[in-house]
């Protein structure tokens, strides 16, 4: 086998790999009935699927003999503005009321602090002791 025989193979695998994943997301965002869910399937699923895409576009351009970079600026654009804006949709569903409320964690007063509760404080004493 020829390497240009191993890249074809490759970008076709990356073009099925990346076009199953766009399918998932594309089914889940149909099928899902709360905003948050909707929400979910198409960031999580969409930003893998697309980056195989472009991982497919780099395998076809480096067997054609084209060095590509813009893939690679694309891919990383996407997965780092993907996170966030999937962050702020949901922050605006939670602070429209449109979804249903997380429950409170447990401990509220101490999760999401640097208040260390009396009772590991004590446990942590006794572990040195």
């Amino acid at each position: 086998m020829t390497v240009q025989i191993i890249g074809t193979y490759a970008t076709a695998l990356c073009l099925l790999i990346g076009s199953g994943f766009i399918i998932v997301g594309v089914i889940g965002l149909l099928k899902f009935n709360d905003p948050m869910t909707r929400l979910h399937a198409p960031t999580k699923v969409g930003t893998i699927g697309i980056g195989m895409l472009l991982l497919a576009s780099i395998c076809h351009s480096f067997v054609l003999g084209d060095a590509s970079v813009h893939e690679l600026l694309i891919m990383a654009f996407l997965f780092v503005t993907a996170p966030i804006s999937a962050n702020f949709i949901a922050k605006v569903n939670i602070h429209r009321g449109a979804c249903e409320t997380p429950p409170s964690p447990p401990r509220d007063d101490t999760w999401s602090t640097l208040d260390t509760p009396n009772a590991d404080l004590q446990m942590e004493s006794d572990a040195q002791k």
